[in-house]
C-alpha cells in the first residue's frame, strides 16, 4: 500500500489540502464511518493512522471510477492490526465470467453458437415436458455426487424442443466445469471426409469419446455408410460405455425404430451390427418420449 501523501499528490488539488484535513473528509464518510464504528473493539488511533492509506483509497474509490478495477467494487476489511481495501466482483462481473466460463467448456460441434445462451431456468415447463425435465434434474443431483450417471434419450417429433432441452443441460453441466460436446450427428458423419487430408479424425474421435459429458444430436438423421457406423459411432459409443460416461441423444426416432435404421447402410443390410450398436445406446441412455406441438413452425 502506498503512503497517503504519495495518493494523496496523485488526486485533483491535493497540493491544496493538509493531510490532517483529507484525513477529517476520509473519516467523515458515511462507509467509513460505519466501519470504524462496527470494528471500534478492534481499532486505535494507531491503527486508524497507520490505516489511512487504505481508507482513503476506498474514500476515492467510491467517486473516481478507475478502469483497472471496472466490474469490482472497493470493501474494507479488518486484519489483525489495520484496516484493507480489497475489489469484490460485482454481480454483473460474475455472471459476466460465468458465461465465458460455461463457452469455454462447451464445444458445439455443426451447431449454432445461439445454443450456448439458452439455459434451463428458462425453458418452459408445459405438461408434455413434465416427464423430461423431472428426469434432468434427477440427473443433475446424481452427477454433482458421482459423474458416472446413465443419460436419457430424448425422442419425438419435429421441433418438440428436444435439441433446446439438452443445450439448457449442456450449458448447465458446463458451469460445473466439466468438458461438454454438443454434437449434431448427421453433419459431423458428412463431414468426416474432412478430416482424412491431415489424418485428424483419430483425435477427433477420441476427443468426442472421452468428453466429461456428450450430447448426439439428431442421431438416426444420418446417412451411415458400413465404416461410419462401425469404426465412428460404434467406437465413441462403445468407449463411452466403457467408462460410463454421461451421453444424451435426440431422435426423431424411438429406440425401436432406430435399431432399423441402423440396420441398412449404402451397401448391406446387418441386423447384427445394428442390435450391438443399439445395446451401446441403451446402456448408456434411458428413453423418454417427449411429445407437443412442433415449435419451429
Amino acid at each position: 500500500m502506498q503512503p497517503i501523501k504519495k495518493i494523496i499528490d496523485k488526486t485533483k488539488n491535493a497540493e491544496e489540502e493538509s493531510t490532517d484535513s483529507i484525513k477529517k473528509k476520509v473519516l467523515a464518510d458515511p462507509k467509513v464511518n460505519q466501519f470504524i464504528k462496527q470494528h471500534q473493539e478492534q481499532l486505535n488511533d494507531s491503527i486508524i493512522d497507520k490505516s489511512l492509506p487504505s481508507l482513503f483509497e476506498f474514500y476515492l474509490s467510491q467517486y473516481k471510477k478507475d478502469p483497472v478495477t471496472k466490474g469490482y467494487y472497493p470493501d474494507l476489511i479488518m486484519n489483525k492490526n489495520a484496516i484493507s481495501l480489497k475489489f469484490v466482483p460485482e454481480d454483473s462481473k460474475l455472471i459476466h465470467d460465468q458465461e465465458i466460463n460455461i463457452k469455454k467448456h462447451l464445444r458445439l460441434i455443426n451447431l449454432p453458437e445461439k445454443l450456448h445462451d439458452v439455459r434451463l431456468s428458462r425453458i418452459d415447463m408445459t405438461s408434455e415436458r413434465v416427464e423430461v425435465m423431472t428426469a434432468i434434474q434427477q440427473f443433475l443431483y446424481q452427477y454433482s455426487r458421482d459423474i458416472h450417471q446413465k443419460g436419457l434419450y430424448l425422442a419425438g417429433n419435429f421441433g418438440v424442443g428436444k435439441t433446446y432441452i439438452l443445450a439448457g443441460l449442456a450449458n448447465q453441466v458446463a458451469a460445473m466445469e466439466k468438458y461438454v460436446v454438443f454434437l449434431h450427428v448427421p453433419t459431423f458423419i458428412a463431414s468426416l471426409s474432412s478430416h482424412f487430408n491431415d489424418n485428424s479424425l483419430q483425435t477427433e474421435v477420441q476427443k468426442i469419446a472421452n468428453a466429461d459429458f456428450l450430447v448426439l444430436d439428431d442421431i438416426g438423421a444420418e446417412n451411415l455408410s458400413q465404416w461410419s457406423r462401425d469404426e465412428v459411432l460404434a467406437v465413441i459409443l462403445q468407449a463411452r460405455m466403457d467408462n460410463v460416461l454421461p451421453t444424451f441423444f435426440s431422435s426423431n426416432f424411438a429406440m425401436n425404430d432406430l435399431e432399423d435404421h441402423f440396420k441398412e447402410t449404402k451397401n448391406a443390410i446387418e441386423p447384427v451390427k445394428a442390435a450391438r450398436l443399439m445395446e451401446r445406446i441403451r446402456a448408456l441412455a434411458k428413453e423418454v418420449i417427449i411429445s407437443g406441438p412442433n415449435r419451429r413452425t
